[in-house]
């Protein structure tokens, strides 16, 4: 752990639900930056993040939001971002200008590429979303070919040291299969999902036997 600030007072609240991958991306990086937190689960189903309490904190109904003290903060990358320059020293988002802009480069494609291709697809088979399936994983591959050329050389997304953008990717990317979404051809994917998951303090999101890991 390399903090840029003291330990927050008391836990932070992480309103989540536990099979959504944005929400693990933010509960991820809170252990690996050794923070202390308290989950809250939402009760999706039960409409929970529609109620007047939750839309309090995040008007557009989603999970994640953390609670910060006196600061509520939603959406994951944003919180990925606020986590990094509060806690952090500079590892998890670099302050040299070309590296920061390097993993706001993937923060994007977490938002676009990775959001309609691989997790689209999980959501099709977990939740029996209306998607067009075939689209979804055809874009997931297509993604997954490029990420494998980026990776031949390099440890992780933006260079040898893991950073807020392999946090941002990973979850997804990791479950693509929950969406069936194969792995097997990209060698160097699949490495760098390893690399990720031998990170002192790294949490796994619950499988879902659906899609290829039934």
């Amino acid at each position: 752990m390399n903090t840029a600030a003291a330990l927050p007072a008391q836990p932070i609240k992480l309103h989540r639900f536990f099979l959504s991958g944005h929400s693990h991306r933010v509960e991820l990086f809170l252990s690996l930056l050794g923070l202390p937190y308290e989950p809250v689960d939402v009760d999706l189903a039960a409409g929970a993040h529609k109620q007047p309490a939750f839309l309090a904190m995040n008007s557009f109904g989603q999970v994640p939001v953390i609670q910060d003290d006196d600061i509520t903060l939603a959406d994951s990358n944003a919180i990925l971002v606020y986590l990094a320059s509060k806690y952090d020293a500079g590892q998890w988002l670099p302050r040299d200008p070309v590296a920061a802009a390097n993993v706001q480069r993937w923060l994007s494609v977490a938002t676009g590429p990775v959001a309609f291709g691989p997790a689209k697809a999980r959501l099709a088979v977990l939740f029996k979303a209306p998607i067009d399936t075939k689209t979804a994983i055809a874009q997931a591959h297509e993604l997954f070919a490029v990420m494998e050329t980026e990776l031949t050389n390099k440890s992780f997304l933006t260079g040898n040291n893991p950073t807020i953008a392999d946090l941002a990717n990973y979850t997804y990317i990791a479950h693509a299969p929950e969406g069936n979404v194969a792995l097997d051809l990209y060698p160097h994917l699949r490495n760098w999902l390893q690399r990720i998951e031998a990170l002192p303090g790294f949490v796994p999101m619950v499988k879902s036997a659906v899609g290829l890991a039934a």
